[in-house]
């Protein structure tokens, strides 16, 4: 009996264990990650729709060599002497004149260009001849070339090789150079040629190799050649935290503010590129670390803080990754590649006021391919079968208005970014559908279209009370065609067909401009149905 019972509980044992196991593989459930944005695809803008024809720089400082806002594409190019850059209107897509106007106040090469992010018309660029420069655009671009800067800043003793605006505070301008200094400008003064900055960081042993600041602009992240990343109070100049770890070389820096994490592209001790997060308040050791691929180029990262979406573009690559970024582990999530032919020098970014929201874009890129003389948009798109405004995938986003002074940045006052619905800069910036025109897919801007048809009207209504052309001959780019004599040389010849090229770009920008109002009108209907619903 005693034998008996053993046995029978054992048996018993190992049926209840058995049970267990049954049960536990019948409960587990794979885990799926939910997100709006994992089908979010690169669609490379037509050819139409590219900038031909631009002379970009063959430098080899590691910048993006390009800046874009809703109104202006600017580009450094290359020059014989000195240093200059071209501003484009976004509307200039095609052939772009070989002799357009550029800016070339600078006596060396220009490293660095970036956009007021409070003003569309206001651009800053450094240059090796040690000086940061800041240019006011005129509003129909440029018409002839620009050399008079509105703001000279002369501060460093060696090349400048890095430029940044403050995110919340108005006319406040930082800028790194060759001497490992990081200088901080205040534009709000009266002076034309600034000799003095308002404070100067020296917390640097090397060159300066990137910048970037928090959601508020309280906050400081900077690499140096050491490889080290720094946290550093831009208000006052403190050093907070620095890095100790050399498992991970930063290269290039970001302040991931709404997760409270710092993100660095650069590489490991075999050379191998990598991604690595930071603690915002811990920077002994990186939170986790990516490797990448065995390439050369640096990697340039690019945070939307909107959709936690995070771009890795490397030069000289002709694809990139993107990721969305959580606050819990595993923290990086791998969507997919952007894959092309034609390899890329440098990247602009539209800020997110200027996108297409009836194309469900949600970034933009501008690729700079050397090898072309071209600039090709290309934007990142979540698949959405309607056309209406969605909600879900444009939250609040920070507008150009400054959240404060630089007079109140200067006395201490932090305070975050003003923010705006995208829906609100639908009327600034405008797309064409491309399924109706396939000449200007998604880069159009309604405001130029009006003032097209406005200046066509009051040039219509000019020629009514001009005798000259009573008779209704036909004009090309102003001139009478009958009184027009071919072209005797062959810069006559190029002059020419690049008068009759814009000529045809207004004249299709005027054809399209229907389509534009029929859309605008359709999301107008969409909206109105949307909240009666």
């Amino acid at each position: 009996m005693p034998r008996f019972g053993v046995s029978f509980r054992v048996n018993l044992n190992a049926r209840k264990s058995a049970g267990d196991n049954i049960s536990c593989l019948m409960t587990w459930r794979p885990q799926y990650r939910c997100s709006k944005f994992r089908h979010v695809f690169g669609k490379p803008a037509s050819k139409e729709a590219c900038y031909d024809g631009v002379p970009i720089t063959r430098s080899v400082h590691d910048n993006h060599l390009c800046a874009v806002n809703p109104r202006f594409l600017a580009v450094i190019t290359e020059s014989a002497g000195g240093g200059s850059f071209v501003v484009l209107t976004l509307h200039h897509t095609g052939k772009v004149d070989p002799h357009h106007p550029k800016v070339t106040g600078h006596r060396s090469n220009v490293l660095d260009l970036k956009w007021n992010p409070f003003n569309d018309y206001c651009i800053a660029s450094c240059s090796e001849d040690t000086t940061v420069k800041v240019w006011e655009v005129p509003p129909q671009g440029l018409l002839r070339n620009l050399t008079a800067p509105w703001k000279e800043l002369q501060g460093h003793s060696r090349r400048v090789g890095l430029l940044e605006w403050h995110p919340t505070a108005s006319n406040i301008l930082f800028s790194t150079a060759y001497d490992y200094q990081v200088m901080i400008w205040n534009l709000d003064c009266p002076e034309q040629v600034i000799k003095n900055p308002l404070r100067t960081i020296s917390h640097h042993p090397d060159v300066v190799l990137s910048l970037a600041f928090s959601t508020d602009g309280s906050l400081m992240a900077t690499t140096c050649k050491d490889r080290k990343v720094r946290l550093i109070e831009p208000q006052t100049g403190s050093l907070l935290q620095e890095s100790k770890t050399k498992v991970h070389r930063a290269a290039k820096v970001l302040i991931l503010g709404n997760l409270k994490m710092i993100l660095t592209t650069g590489t490991s001790i075999w050379n191998v590129r990598q991604i690595a997060l930071w603690k915002q308040d811990d920077l002994s050791v990186p939170l986790l670390q990516e490797d990448l691929d065995g390439g050369s180029g640096i990697l340039f990262p690019f945070y939307d803080p909107d959709t936690h979406m995070l771009y890795v573009v490397g030069k000289g690559d002709a694809s990139f990754r993107y990721y969305e970024i959580s606050a819990e582990k595993p923290y990086l999530n791998y969507l997919t590649d952007y894959r092309s032919l034609l390899p890329q020098k440098g990247m602009g970014v539209m800020p997110k006021r200027g996108l297409d929201v009836t194309s469900c874009e949600v970034f933009r890129f501008y690729k700079l391919v050397t090898t072309k003389s071209l600039i090709e948009p290309v934007s990142m798109i979540v698949p959405r079968r309607s056309e209406s405004y969605q909600e879900d995938i444009y939250p609040m986003t920070p507008g150009n208005i400054p959240a404060m002074t630089s007079q109140e940045w200067i006395d201490g006052v932090k305070r975050g970014k003003h923010h705006a619905c995208m829906y609100s800069y639908l009327s600034l910036v405008k797309g064409v559908d491309t399924r109706r025109s396939q000449s200007r897919p998604g880069l159009l801007q309604l405001s130029y279209i009006q003032g097209q048809l406005d200046s066509t009207k009051g040039s219509k209504e000019a020629g009514g009370n001009d005798k000259g052309h009573e008779d209704g001959s036909p004009l090309s780019n102003g001139q009478d065609l009958a009184l027009c004599s071919p072209p005797k040389t062959e810069n006559e010849l190029r002059l020419k067909f690049h008068k009759q090229q814009e000529e045809i770009r207004r004249l299709r920008e005027l054809l399209n401009q229907r389509d534009v109002r029929i859309m605008q009108l359709e999301l107008e209907i969409n909206n109105v149905k949307n909240l009666h619903s």
